[in-house]
């Protein structure tokens, strides 16, 4: 005899060996308490699709208050009642790190929207660092976060504090809390600023022995931070790439495409652990996602070219449109006498006379010219300081969305000028070439007798490319030789290292923002007493 409504043997019907997903959800129901379809989702990782239409299914045998739901007669479902196995990383979960990394989770930043970022939970991050820490030899391993706004690094060193992470990310917001919390904490944690789709920094280039990442997941996206996972792998063939990765269980064409372009990489598919992450959103894949391990093979290509459209969503998206036309290009091109045109530029809109160059090729080693334009409205705008700092051009002019936050607002404004100063020289041209875009005008300064403090730095920013330690070193030397007091390469050496000991590695392009004010401090340091 039939004791429930039939709509929902029609479902469980239509779902046939996928059913266990509304068992899962008649489970959570027989408890008796009020759920929303949100919590159902978070709670049995069923997609929201296939929660509300087993809602919808059940019909008068729910009682509704509030845009909450519960069951009316439990009892009559508990035929559905499901046991899930046991988490075989459960006794291996630390309940000091989980409250700790509870407290990182719910302090956060905010999670970016343009970013594809979601939320994982902490208990997520919790059973990411207890795999890690089970499945590999942790102790003296190096690991390589491509992304990390939902704390690996923190959960892995937390786990296992004989291990060393390196973060790498583009919002420079996770970059200074990950940084603020790895010191508050004594955890083995350094943090890069990169954009992704350029390459990654070449300290980390080569340097791990295993990466994580959480990419967006466009399949272009997977492969991407995939890729630049690889890339710093020291040993591929003894590495490792872990990979959360999920989609709606309605999509399994984007998931076989996703996977055919790893398999193209001759990437082993060594293990696939389902529902692994949990996510505080995301209810389109149940606000969760499955773990991937990769094992590279002696013929896994890691590199991998410019990828401008990687995110589901924001100005990073395929579908975002430009911010101007081929006509405002030429315009603009011919407006500031430009020889030199970088980024994604309409072909159609450079004369033969003016050099083309890619933004990332501009970013590793830009070609020396007079007046350089470059083109950040492709969703790089984030790139702004250190596509000025980069600059080998008398002029460089950078035409950015008018809310980027550098520009849109005088606190933003006088942040860009602290970040490049005492080098450049900075005017915003508002309205240029149209209402959505702004210039960024960067004129670099001549050399003059300044501080010694804005020597040094100075120094640094001539050379940006290079790795901070010696350059400071080289300028520190070269100042006191000027001045008539010589120091040696060791005593040089010895006062960078104390002045600024978390700096090794680090070049001034991808050294995170917040970063900067403590250089400028170590450099006063250095330079102190100096007339």
């Amino acid at each position: 005899m039939i004791d429930h409504p039939p709509a929902l043997s029609e479902l469980l019907t239509e779902q046939g060996i996928e059913a266990v997903r509304v068992h899962r959800v008649l489970t959570a129901l027989t408890d008796g308490a009020w759920w929303s379809a949100r919590d159902l989702v978070r709670a049995t990782a069923v997609a929201h699709r296939i929660v509300e239409a087993t809602l919808d299914a059940l019909g008068h045998d729910l009682d509704h208050r509030d845009g909450r739901v519960r069951l009316l007669h439990p009892a009559r479902y508990t035929r559905y009642t499901r046991s899930e196995p046991t988490d075989p990383l459960a006794p291996l979960l630390d309940q000091q790190a989980a409250a700790e990394l509870r407290r990182l989770v719910a302090e956060a930043p905010r999670p970016r929207t343009d970013l594809d970022h979601v939320t994982a939970t902490a208990h997520t991050a919790l059973r990411r660092g207890a795999f890690l820490a089970s499945r590999f030899a942790l102790p003296g391993a190096r690991l390589l976060c491509v992304g990390d706004h939902d704390l690996t690094s923190l959960a892995a060193t937390l786990a296992c504090p004989e291990a060393e992470a390196a973060v790498v990310d583009i919002d420079e917001r996770m970059l200074d809390y990950i940084d603020t919390a790895a010191d508050r904490l004594g955890l083995p944690v350094r943090c890069y600023f990169a954009d992704l789709r350029l390459g990654l920094p070449a300290a980390v280039q080569g340097h791990c022995d295993l990466a994580f990442t959480d990419p967006p997941y466009t399949p272009e996206g997977v492969e991407l931070f995939v890729r630049r996972s690889l890339e710093g792998l020291a040993d591929p063939r003894r590495g490792r790439v872990l990979v959360a990765y999920g989609a709606s269980e309605t999509t399994p064409g984007l998931v076989a495409k996703t996977q055919s372009r790893l398999s193209r990489m001759d990437l082993v598919f060594e293990a696939i652990w389902p529902d692994f992450n949990r996510y505080l959103g995301a209810e389109a894949i149940g606000s969760a996602s499955d773990l991937y391990v990769l094992r590279p093979t002696s013929r896994t290509i890691g590199d991998g070219t410019e990828a401008a459209r990687i995110y589901s969503r924001g100005a990073n998206a395929k579908e975002a449109a430009e911010a101007f036309t081929e006509t405002d290009a030429r315009s603009l091109l011919r407006r500031f006498q430009a020889d030199t045109a970088v980024g994604a530029w309409p072909r159609a809109a450079l004369p033969g006379d003016i050099t083309h160059i890619r933004l990332a090729t501009w970013l590793k080693s830009p070609t020396g010219g007079q007046r350089a334009v470059v083109d950040l409205t492709g969703g790089f705008q984030a790139l702004l300081p250190r596509v000025i700092l980069a600059s080998s051009a008398a002029e460089t002019h950078a035409v950015v969305p008018a809310n980027t936050p550098e520009v849109r607002d005088e606190a933003g404004q006088s942040a860009l000028r602290a970040m490049v100063g005492p080098r450049f020289d900075v005017r915003f041209l508002r309205g240029t070439p149209g209402p959505r875009t702004t210039v960024v005008v960067a004129h670099r300064r001549g050399a003059d007798t300044a501080a010694p403090a804005d020597r040094l730095l100075r120094h640094c920013q001539d050379r940006a490319h290079g790795t901070l330690t010696s350059t400071l070193r080289e300028g520190l030397i070269r100042i006191h030789a000027d001045l008539g007091r010589p120091i040696n390469k060791r005593t040089a050496r010895t006062r960078v290292a104390a002045a600024a000991p978390w700096l090794s590695g680090h070049t001034l392009l991808d050294l995170p923002a917040h970063r900067f004010p403590a250089l400028r401090t170590a450099v006063g340091d250095l330079t102190s007493g100096l007339p």
